[in-house]
């Protein structure tokens, strides 16, 4: 056989397929767990049978509230160019592709199948998507999806999803070789009323990353059903995201639904559920009383008959062996406290129980995020951000499949979808490349500058550029749980103050220096871009900006002087400058005249303040003179009184001895 007969020769299947129970084997006790846990979850035909034991539905109870808390409402997308100086053409670009998604989430219903991805993830920890070529997003049942086992996702080698088909869709797409494929009757193994109306054979659809194309294959064909190369391009190869994982094993892809966590506390907690049923119904009144027609058994019997029905009184002939005869002996009552009590302490238990399982799974701190009306906005703050502590890593992974699901339909529409059908589902109106040049021909006649207007055929050019296009958008999606109103609230609040107080400043640098208005506007890209209303504001505030940069442009135009002008201002300038130069001379002058002459008033002053003083010192110094004279006058003076006083006094006691040396007389 030559090399063109090999190469045309078909594919076996059997690789493929054995490759497939390969993968099935590596994952069934997970599967196995999953279906215990589904029926855990809701079985309605166990539930609304009237046997069996009864049961707390804890688990039910959990998931309703885990669910709602992973994920509430679809992605909203978010396209916008990565860099704010790229120009007018990636932001038309941008804002085709947003509008265009957010008309795709809508009408492929994404939200739906995010919601069955979400259930997946919160009972069996993990869910899965399949995007099909039109770029339609399907949820994958968790044993319709297989992959190559393997530690981490970019190690998987090839995916598959399994599809149910018909006899005549099966010819019809696959032709004759479909005839002997190996079709059964399609249902799950609870035997419900879930079963297909015909028989179907299991088609599995297998895109090999290795050798780069698409395989399918069923059991009863040994050829694949077909073979081709991959209907969609997109990053990572795969039509379908890395599935949503909550907890896997360490080293591999095998989840770990969170139910087996806590499943020996969840059966404990039915167990006493039933033993505090059983219990109860043995909680009743009984008692025992002597039958015949003595007088006392009458008497108890009349009594009997008036008493409500729910009292169980049972009749003994030989009610002396019970005790007394006397009437308040004449019935015994069976004790029920001791039953009361176990009852008492399997509620405490169970209790006990129900708190554990709350701190194993963390609904406990979702729960305590439930804030009261009478507490202040910071208690709110801190319980709103703890109780979710313990499911970000699940509200992160449905956030994470969104944006890969809108990033892979971006890349499918730019690349497969017709200009026009984009055009249609987004509401947008681009001239083409001609309207543009006619547009700027007309502006060049009016002496006016060319209106930035990017044509239909640019957009377009930028999508359809697989290389370049991932460098000039960027994709992103709003959180996909509900938002706190409060907090949005709060943020634009801040947003709309920062950018009005920013408008105002930039408003009259720019009116003084219109220069400056590009500056301003790459200021106030960088500034709004912090803020998450900023991205939604892009377009608008692109506009504003670039027409900012075009006023400034042409204010610039407008002053912008011609040759005489210029010269004549200059020589006007120099002319302002020199007279500038002589009254600053004149002004030098005066101020140096002015000086001389309050010098020379300074310096007479000096002379006259010099002559008072020697004037003044003359004066004082005759002053002391005189004073000095004087002092010698009353000096002479004194010295004469004295002698004067001396010459009294020396005269007064001469003539004292004179009386005392006169001879006394017998007259005497």
């Amino acid at each position: 056989m030559d090399a063109e007969d090999k190469t045309d020769a078909p594919t076996a299947s059997k690789p493929w397929l054995d490759a497939i129970k390969e993968g099935e084997r590596a994952f069934q006790v997970w599967q196995e767990k999953c279906d215990s846990i589904d029926k855990k979850y809701a079985d309605l035909s166990k539930m609304a049978g009237a046997s069996g034991d009864r049961e707390f539905q804890i688990f039910w109870a959990n998931m309703e509230i885990l669910r709602p808390s992973i994920y509430q409402r679809p992605p909203q997308p978010v396209v916008m160019p990565r860099h704010s100086d790229t120009g007018e053409t990636p932001r038309k670009a941008a804002e085709l592709i947003e509008r265009a998604l957010e008309f795709d989430v809508e009408a492929d219903d994404l939200h739906e199948t995010l919601l069955l991805v979400r259930d997946d993830l919160a009972l069996s920890a993990r869910g899965a998507l399949w995007v099909l070529d039109d770029g339609r997003c399907i949820h994958v049942d968790r044993r319709d999806f297989v992959h190559e086992p393997a530690r981490k996702w970019s190690e998987v080698g090839w995916v598959a999803r399994r599809a149910y088909v018909g006899l005549e869709d099966g010819l019809k797409r696959f032709g004759d070789v479909f005839l002997t494929a190996k079709r059964e009757e399609i249902g799950n193994k609870r035997e419900d009323d879930y079963q297909s109306t015909s028989r179907k054979a299991q088609v599995w659809e297998i895109w090999s990353k290795t050798e780069r194309k698409v395989i399918w294959v069923t059991e009863g064909v040994d050829t694949v059903l077909d073979e081709s190369e991959p209907m969609i391009d997109v990053k990572g190869f795969f039509p379908c995201p890395k599935p949503a994982y909550a907890t896997v094993e360490r080293g591999t892809l095998k989840p770990v639904p969170d139910m087996v966590y806590y499943k020996d506390q969840i059966d404990e907690i039915n167990e006493l559920t039933a033993r505090i049923s059983g219990l109860a119904e043995s909680l009743r009144l009984k008692g025992f009383y002597a039958s015949g027609v003595s007088e006392v058994g009458e008497a108890v019997e009349a009594a009997i008959a008036r008493t409500d029905d729910r009292g169980i009184l049972i009749p003994v002939s030989n009610f002396a062996a019970l005790g007394g005869s006397a009437l308040k002996d004449a019935i015994v009552w069976l004790p029920v406290t001791e039953v009361a009590q176990v009852i008492s302490s399997c509620i405490d238990l169970r209790k006990q129980l129900i708190e554990d399982v709350y701190e194993i799974t963390g609904l406990s701190d979702i729960m305590r995020g439930v804030t009261q009306a009478q507490e202040t906005l910071g208690a709110q703050n801190l319980k709103a951000q703890y109780g979710s502590v313990r499911v970000q890593q699940k509200q992160a992974e449905m956030v994470r499949v969104g944006l890969a699901i809108l990033s892979m339909k971006a890349e499918i529409m730019a690349e497969t979808f017709d200009p026009q059908e984009l055009l249609s589902m987004s509401g947008m109106q681009l001239p083409s490349q001609a309207d543009v040049q006619q547009m700027a021909m007309q502006a060049q006649e009016q002496g006016q500058p060319a209106p930035n207007v990017v044509s239909a055929e640019q957009v377009f050019g930028l999508l359809r550029n697989q290389k370049m296009r991932p460098f000039a958008l960027d994709i992103e999606t709003d959180s996909t749980i509900a938002p706190n109103e409060e907090a949005e609230k709060s943020r634009r609040v801040e947003f709309l103050g920062a950018v009005g107080q920013f408008l105002g400043q930039a408003r009259d640098v720019v009116e003084s220096a219109p220069e400056t208005a590009p500056f301003m506007a790459e200021l106030l890209r960088f500034g709004v871009g912090g803020f998450r209303a900023g991205r939604d504001l892009g377009a608008a505030i692109d506009d504003f900006t670039q027409q900012m940069e075009q006023r400034a442009a042409q204010a610039g135009q407008n002053q912008q002087p011609d040759a005489e002008t210029i010269k004549a201002q200059a020589e006007a300038a120099f002319k302002e400058r020199e007279l500038g130069l002589k009254d600053q001379e004149l002004q030098l002058k005066a101020q140096d005249m002015q000086f001389r002459a309050a010098s020379s008033a300074q310096q007479a002053q000096t002379r006259d303040y010099d002559a008072r003083t020697r004037a003044a010192t003359k004066q004082f110094e005759l002053m002391l003179k005189q004073q000095e004279l004087g002092l010698k006058v009353d000096d002479q003076r004194l010295k004469e009184a004295q002698a004067e006083v001396q010459a009294l006094i020396d005269a007064q006691e001469l003539e004292l001895e004179r009386e005392q040396r006169r001879p006394v007389g017998i007259g005497d």
